[in-house]
């Protein structure tokens, strides 16, 4: 089989490229290519497999694509009712749009479902998320369970055995009852693949029901003491040593590239939102409806005040007569 050039060897796949300076993700910078907003050398193209050089020009939506930035990775505690993605065709509320301005462009790590909480990772490195994604690298996720009935630790480590639910099989799955209270019983659930409700879907079949799931650790990087709702950037030299030399290489990591600011507008914009001039807060009560905060699971009621509520409300007119006017009286 011949050798590649050395060409070759520094070629790579223009999607791949767009996805590593940090501006999308290799299947939205796909699509962005079918829909020609990608140019190189001035000229649009239509296909994701053209490889490009470090000589070539790339242009999107006609603007120069950026440097390639430093490999980041972010742990983020996700509080219960936000979904994992960057827009959600049903209005729901969203992390993204709960994060702080300023950041780069971040992908998930794999996603957690609307009432799952806990420990998620985001990287602004495509190429790391799809490694870390792969069951091949059978990184450890850790989760605290509650759920609903009484189980015994015996039903619980026929689960090492792995099982199929549905017709979907899952791996072997490590589980140790940590105590029960009341209706409820409190587990420590530790798995592999991190499926689609592969928690809740497992203990169904042992006649539990799962009210609470909380992840604490993926794979070196635990929870802790990070509080709800907030996001902490893992250094670079810990996150070289903790990711290891192996997947690193593997995810063609890049801890020497420089750190790149970000502008807050331009930030917001690669989410389709808009910017602020304040954190609106995850929790901020004055611009949750009433949808949101059924899903969030508190009263709308209780939502704080705003200005208009505390302003006096005239009582409208509901006939088309016009109101009468009666004279003040001393």
């Amino acid at each position: 089989m011949p050798e590649k050039s050395a060409h070759d060897k520094q070629s790579e796949r223009i999607a791949k490229v767009i996805a590593r300076a940090g501006l999308a993700s290799r299947r939205e910078a796909e699509t962005w290519i079918a829909a020609g907003r990608v140019a190189v050398n001035g000229t649009i193209i239509r296909s994701p497999a053209l490889a490009v050089t470090a000589s070539d020009r790339i242009m999107v939506d006609g603007e120069p694509l950026r440097a390639r930035e430093r490999t980041r990775l972010f742990l983020y505690h996700k509080p219960r009712g936000l979904v994992t993605t960057h827009s959600d065709p049903e209005g729901r509320p969203t992390l993204f749009r709960a994060l702080p301005c300023g950041l780069p462009r971040l992908i998930s790590i794999g996603r957690l479902d609307i009432n799952t909480e806990g420990l998620l990772l985001l990287t602004n490195d495509g190429g790391l998320a799809r490694v870390l994604e792969l069951p091949a690298t059978g990184w450890l996720r850790r989760y605290r369970v509650r759920a609903l009935g009484r189980v015994t630790q015996e039903a619980l480590d026929r689960l090492r055995n792995g099982l199929t639910v549905k017709g979907v099989h899952y791996r072997p799955i490590e589980a140790t009852l940590d105590h029960e209270g009341g209706a409820n019983v409190w587990l420590t659930v530790s798995i592999r693949e991190g499926k689609n409700r592969e928690v809740r879907n497992v203990m169904e079949t042992l006649g539990l029901k799962v009210n609470r799931l909380i992840r604490v650790a993926f794979g070196p990087f635990e929870l802790s003491e990070l509080k709800n709702g907030k996001l902490r950037e893992v250094p670079t030299e810990e996150l070289r040593a903790k990711l290891g030399p192996e997947i690193a290489a593997q995810a063609e990591a890049d801890f020497e590239a420089p750190l790149v600011e970000h502008d807050t507008k331009k930030s917001l914009r690669h989410f389709g939102l808009r910017p602020q001039r304040r954190d609106p807060g995850i929790y901020n009560p004055r611009r949750i409806d009433k949808r949101t905060a059924g899903v969030m699971g508190f009263a709308h009621d209780a939502r704080a005040p705003s200005r208009n509520d505390k302003r006096k409300r005239r009582r409208r007119n509901r006939s088309e007569r016009p109101r009468p006017k009666y004279p003040r009286t001393k």
